[in-house]
């Protein structure tokens, strides 16, 4: 049967960073390559989230955005409805972004010079905010466990020198794809309060999650880190509007939402309209329907792509419990770095992700984003095969 997610939509030309920057960052051509590296989907969002921004146009007029109220009450019945959690209107504040949102608790909660812990490999941002902002990056790589990553809290406690103020957890992992369990998520928090780390736990992806495993937002648990957590979430992976820069840093704690009020005040920092209008269309039972949709979908690419990649000697992608970006190990070919992304790029015309770029752990890897049409995933299946043929 087809679905709406099989759709080839031609977005070359179009000013997207995905498409257009290809050729010119790892030298891909757009004519015939495939684009598996920016993460951003090849989909259009749900018809609500559309008849939004069009409510906009016909209406012509783009002035300053006043009355939240409407767009506050949809982060809330989301989070509760989807997530368990309850959040309070006066926790949220709104950023560019969540990589402004990282900018911002880096800016707040540390200085110059002060040490910001990463499990590495992790979202690749993160660093560079960290270190444009002049604190140290801190990182704590993850270990394999089982084909998965897990955490050493002890290897992490014998690194911390003092000089660390911040932890940034990454839930659910990018790039892993893990979905971190209780007992883990309990462990970042007690490593947060041993160390009196402030605690981000960025959680972009947490509406991304496959059939079978289910997020579990860190201000849920009964941890006792209330007075060091600040939460990110964001709907602009869910509903793949990454452009309109729209995200949410939820503080539950009077005194840090203090801190972060008058930094955000300091900087001029106020949202956009037609992020806030997207929101509120998504965050509903309509986007909500579109988003189950939507995981089916991405879990069928899954399947797909990890079987005819794992059919590759050698080749291994990471079992997968959400985002839609599949993290493939080449170890196992017994070549260089070099030769396999070449291989990758130059025989297989396929734009993706350096692994060595996620921090420690990540060199043997790279990332493939598989949320577009089935229909590409399946060629880039195939291309992979040619390009490793002597493998077989």
């Amino acid at each position: 049967m087809t679905s709406r997610f099989d759709e080839i939509i031609d977005r070359v030309g179009t000013h997207s960073a995905k498409w257009d920057m290809m050729e010119t960052i790892y030298g891909v051509s757009p004519e015939d390559g495939l684009a598996m590296w920016v993460a951003d989907m090849d989909f259009r969002p749900p018809e609500v989230v559309q008849a939004a921004v069009q409510a906009m146009a016909d209406h012509g007029l783009y002035g300053y955005f006043g009355d939240a109220s409407a767009y506050t009450a949809s982060i809330l019945w989301w989070m509760e409805n989807r997530h368990g959690w309850k959040v309070e209107e006066d926790w949220i504040f709104t950023t560019h972004g969540l990589v402004n949102g990282t900018g911002m608790c880096v800016d707040t909660f540390t200085q110059p010079g002060d040490g910001v812990v990463l499990f590495t490999p992790v979202y690749h941002a993160f660093a560079r905010v960290i270190e444009a902002a002049g604190r140290e990056v801190v990182e704590c790589p993850l270990s394999l466990v089982d084909g998965r990553y897990g955490m050493d809290f002890d290897a992490y406690d014998a690194q911390m020198t003092g000089r660390e103020k911040m932890v940034v957890l990454c839930s659910p992992h990018n790039p892993g794809g893990r979905v971190w369990s209780e007992a883990e998520l309990r462990g970042v928090a007690d490593f947060a309060k041993r160390h009196d780390l402030i605690l981000v736990s960025d959680e972009i992806h947490a509406d991304l999650v496959m059939p079978g495993n289910r997020h579990i937002p860190m201000a849920t648990l009964d941890a006792g880190v209330t007075d060091r957590l600040v939460m990110m979430t964001a709907c602009t992976k869910t509903f793949n509007i990454a452009g309109a820069h729209t995200g949410n840093v939820i503080i539950p704690d009077a005194a840090l939402r203090a801190r972060f009020a008058k930094r955000m005040g300091a900087l001029g920092m106020s949202p956009n309209s037609f992020g806030l209008h997207m929101v509120t269309a998504g965050y509903s039972p309509e986007g909500a329907a579109w988003v189950d949709e939507l995981t089916a979908y991405l879990d069928g690419n899954r399947q797909i792509f990890d079987e005819m990649v794992n059919a590759i000697p050698g080749v291994i992608s990471m079992p997968m419990e959400s985002t839609y970006l599949a993290w493939v190990d080449f170890s196992g070919t017994g070549m260089e770095q070099a030769e396999f992304t070449r291989r990758v790029e130059q025989e297989a015309r396929i734009a993706v992700n350096h692994g060595g770029t996620f921090g420690q752990g990540g060199e043997s890897y790279l990332r493939f984003n598989f949320a577009t049409p089935r229909a590409r995933v399946e060629e880039a299946g195939r291309r992979l095969h040619e390009a490793f043929a002597d493998l077989q």
